[in-house]
């Protein structure tokens, strides 16, 4: 093949990587750039020294932030109101409500900007009622209140009901708040055919009457536990026991 100048200084900067495996998606990669694209200016060093060489294989992961820590750390209004809906709601740590928080500031945020609009605007019209559509199907916002200005009067809570683990409590499926939890990991709980086990799983309103038990946990009719199996298989063994005896 007749390389031209460019392509030239590709080549030989490729010899320049000292690389146990030959076949590395970083050689195979600079090879094919310098093959196909022979007059790319793409330096192969640069891949190289930007850790492209010990990229791992697969996807890469989305790194976007999915909560805020508060800017006080020290508020004892705000420490007593968390500790007070940690234990409401059964959560987990803090963590769970800084992510509902970040969440509700972004809805905030996105119907403030909508609200600077006129009433008549595409945008607005567009975006706001896609974002009211949205809060009212997972049953944050009220079908009565299908206005921006109520967007803004959300509340942590409101989202906190619409948990799963809140509405297995609330629906009667379990004994507490805790146990709910407990449930759901234990893949006790299913919404329609699917087995949930987040706990902070949205349920909408449509899903909402379709929560209940499992049909493969013993709760929902499937095959029993450990603990009962072997209480029974013990049962079993002792009445076999006495029956010998008394022939």
């Amino acid at each position: 093949m007749d390389l031209n100048g460019e392509s030239k200084i590709l080549l030989p900067a490729l010899n320049t990587i000292k690389d146990p495996d030959p076949n590395s998606l970083s050689t195979r990669l600079l090879k094919y750039l310098a093959v196909r694209h022979p007059s790319s200016t793409i330096q192969p060093t640069l891949l190289h020294n930007h850790n492209y060489y010990n990229m791992p294989s697969g996807a890469p992961k989305n790194c976007s932030k999915t909560y805020k820590v508060p800017r006080r750390p020290f508020e004892a209004a705000r420490l007593d109101q968390e500790l007070k809906l940690v234990g409401e709601y059964g959560l987990r740590n803090k963590r769970e409500i800084w992510r509902i928080g970040f969440t509700l500031s972004n809805i905030r945020r996105a119907a403030r900007e909508l609200l600077t609009l006129e009433d008549k605007d595409p945008r607005r019209l567009f975006e706001g009622n896609a974002l009211i559509r949205r809060l009212v199907r997972i049953g944050v916002l009220d079908e009565d209140k299908m206005k921006l200005d109520y967007v803004l009067a959300l509340k942590i809570e409101d989202f906190l009901e619409r948990r799963l683990q809140t509405q297995v409590f609330k629906l009667g499926l379990a004994k507490s708040i805790h146990h709910a939890r407990v449930l759901i990991r234990q893949r006790h709980i299913r919404v329609g055919k699917q087995v949930v086990d987040i706990p902070s799983f949205v349920v909408r309103l449509d899903s909402q009457k379709h929560i209940d038990f499992s049909l493969t946990s013993p709760y929902g009719g499937g095959r029993a536990g450990r603990v009962k199996r072997k209480r029974a298989a013990a049962a079993a063994s002792k009445g076999d026991g006495e029956d010998e005896d008394e022939e």
